[in-house]
């Protein structure tokens, strides 16, 4: 349970620096976030917080039921393609370790395929 409630936590906290790096490039902010990337990443938190697949799954990008509501996935769609690449510069171990459990997550689906 304690694994899972971490990983719970280091999900949030990747989605939180993401829309961090996000807002401060796109809306200017500095040492928060404005308004509309808060209340994205409350609902963020929220969804990972009622995640019932979060046991078996990596990221939310490899689960097959997306729980987003159709405004809020594409406003995270695009946090994503833009803070993504950038994530390297800025948090390059989360990144990393990002980028390892999805390769790692991938594999697994495909062998259950």
């Amino acid at each position: 349970m304690a694994d899972i409630q971490s990983k719970r936590e280091r999900e949030k906290r990747i989605v939180s620096e993401m829309i961090a790096l996000y807002c401060h490039k796109k809306h200017g902010t500095r040492g928060c976030i404005c308004e509309d990337c808060a209340e994205l990443n409350a609902y963020a938190e929220m969804r990972s917080d009622k995640c019932p697949f979060m046991e078996t799954k990596t990221f939310c990008a490899n689960c097959r039921v997306h729980c987003y509501k159709a405004d809020m996935r594409e406003k995270i769609r695009e946090v994503m393609r833009f803070s993504g690449p950038r994530m390297i510069l800025h948090h390059p171990v989360m990144a990393i370790r990002h980028v390892i459990e999805s390769k790692r997550e991938k594999k697994r689906l495909e062998k259950q395929q």
